[in-house]
């Protein structure tokens, strides 16, 4: 029979949102400590800067919030705000498309992210189709 201590030791936990030691945890690459415990003095400082480190532009499809309109959504280029800005037009020209800049993240209204991940490939950029 098996006494209280050992049914709490016992856990039955399936799924947690606790990154305590998980295979979710985020490390800052340059400290080696969490990214909420990132104590360095370098551009990853910021929990941002952490997600899109890896030199990889991903492009996401999202029709949440706009009536069902598709629109690409350009993540990961770590550039500063003028050299997005030209990016950003380039993008919107090359695809014949409207679009804007939100939190360094560029927003297409098209849902045609072949069409936008060759353009970016020309211009030596590493790019991979993210979501469904």
């Amino acid at each position: 029979m098996r006494s209280k201590k050992d049914k709490s030791r016992k856990s039955n936990l399936v799924y947690s949102t606790d990154n305590s030691g998980g295979a979710a945890v985020r490390r800052c690459p340059a400290c080696l400590r969490l990214v909420t415990a990132c104590i360095c003095k370098t551009k990853y400082n910021t929990p941002e800067d952490h997600s899109s480190t890896d030199g990889i532009i991903r492009l996401h499809r999202e029709t949440k919030g706009r009536k069902g309109k598709g629109v690409t959504l350009v993540k990961g280029i770590n550039l500063p705000d003028s050299n997005l800005n030209q990016l950003a037009k380039k993008l919107k020209s090359g695809c014949g498309v409207g679009g804007s800049i939100k939190a360094g993240v560029i927003e297409l209204q098209t849902a045609d992210r072949d069409k936008i991940k060759t353009l970016l490939e020309n211009m030596d950029y590493t790019v991979k189709i993210a979501g469904g």
